[in-house]
């Protein structure tokens, strides 16, 4: 179930998208068009400067309704105030180092900047400019302001921008935005209607993906995960304040805009990096497939077939891998760090001989001793789809929540069973 209080996802939200006059605005037309690929209900709001870059008529092709710029067009339909009034969700992409000046202020001198005045939803704003705007003490400035009043801005990436200079200010791509949108959206609110910023001064360590185990150098053990669940477990962090580093075993997708990614490949290069963070974060989430086997003994030359007898097959000889969620719960035991961090774990259940799915998450659990393990009953399919459906249990095996839906929404109830179990910052105290 939902918790009250927050959208399921996008479909059916109405959602307002600002467009800065930056280069960047070509790259909004994807994210508007895959807003309304999910069923958002989408008004394209563009500044004026915008318009010499994209055009009216396309974001009136792509949204489905007629585009406004200036506060004294539909002066009777007061249409400045009732776009921002009825937006479950604001995206501002790409906001230009002018446009957040603008924001920081409180202008209200097109309809852009108007609408974000009177809006009570959640804003997401995604910046991109060159590299020395966005580091130049007023921006930096700006932003903080913004973000102290509720306001998400997402990190610019790092890579190619105009002409032929590189750094951060590029601006996220659109899979990437739209899933930040998504995460905000679904977040808790406090009572001003703001996301909830809980996590706010944490360090959160996600791991995602599927590892392989090589056999040779052509082949390898893995499995179906495609990190999409501890991708939505980053997004949903970040949204409510948290500095995210994020283990990716094998994952093609849009890193979440602010997240520390580091790529790994197999469960040794996972255990790894996992054990030398453990100590600097509040929290782990182990949301990744780790492979339970490697090979004995890996191959340097490709393993051949033996064309002499057809019928014939190589025997592989196993290993097993580190338990990393286990191990990390025995490191932790023995750390002499203040703020040891609370770990959760996922478990992949089908149910079997041994049990029910639930039954074997229960065992699993109190034998991993994690304050939190998300049980996923794998039998009807979860690798690869959108939504999910888990259990929560504690360290006994009891069941503290459920979560069914997106993947995004069920990585916040993984979160809101996270959070209590922190330690108290200095400043909550």
């Amino acid at each position: 179930m939902t918790p009250p209080g927050r959208a399921a996802d996008l479909s059916g939200a109405r959602v307002l998208v600002g467009i800065g006059g930056g280069i960047a605005a070509y790259k909004a037309a994807h994210l508007v068009r895959g807003l309304v690929g999910v069923g958002a209900e989408v008004r394209v709001v563009p500044t004026a400067a915008s318009l010499e870059f994209v055009g009216r008529a396309t974001w009136e092709a792509l949204s489905h309704h007629p585009v406004l710029t200036s506060v004294f067009e539909q002066v009777d339909e007061v249409a400045h105030v009732r776009h921002g009034q009825e937006a479950d969700l604001t995206i501002v992409a790409p906001a230009t180092a002018d446009l957040l000046a603008r924001m920081r202020a409180g202008r209200a001198d097109d309809m852009l900047t108007a609408s974000l005045l009177v809006t009570r939803g959640p804003v997401v704003v995604a910046p991109a400019m060159h590299t020395e705007m966005w580091e130049h003490p007023a921006t930096r400035e700006n932003v903080a302001v913004l973000r102290e009043r509720g306001t998400i801005v997402l990190e610019p990436a790092v890579g190619r921008l105009t002409g032929p200079d590189s750094g951060a200010g590029r601006l996220p791509e659109p899979e990437a935005i739209l899933a930040a949108a998504r995460a905000v959206l679904a977040a808790p609110r406090a009572e001003d209607g703001a996301v909830r910023r809980d996590l706010a001064g944490r360090t959160v360590l996600v791991t995602a993906g599927g590892t392989r185990e090589e056999l040779d150098p052509v082949r390898y053990l893995g499995n179906h995960s495609s990190g999409k669940q501890g991708w939505a477990l980053a997004h949903a962090a970040l949204a409510r304040g948290a500095r995210v580093q994020l283990l990716a075993a094998n994952v093609d997708l849009e890193t979440p805009p602010g997240a520390e990614r580091v790529d790994v490949g197999s469960a040794a290069e996972l255990a790894e990096a996992v054990e030398a963070r453990l100590d600097g974060v509040d929290a782990l989430v182990m949301a990744a497939a780790v492979a339970d086997f490697t090979a004995a003994s890996r191959s340097g030359d490709k393993i051949k077939k033996d064309e002499s007898q057809p019928d014939s097959v190589p025997v592989l000889a196993l290993a097993r891998t580190r338990d990393i969620l286990r191990h990390s719960v025995e490191v932790r035991s023995v750390s002499s760090h203040p703020a040891r961090p609370v770990i959760a774990g996922f478990a992949a259940e089908t149910g079997g001989e041994g049990g029910t799915a639930l039954e074997l998450g229960a065992q699993k659990a109190r034998r991993k001793g994690a304050d939190l393990l998300v049980l996923n009953d794998v039998s009807t399919g979860v690798f690869g789809a959108e939504d999910n459906a888990v259990r929560i249990l504690d360290a006994q095996g009891e069941i503290r929540g459920e979560a069914s839906g997106s993947k995004v929404t069920v990585a916040h109830a993984v979160l809101d069973a996270l959070v209590p179990r922190l330690p108290v910052l200095p400043w909550d105290a």
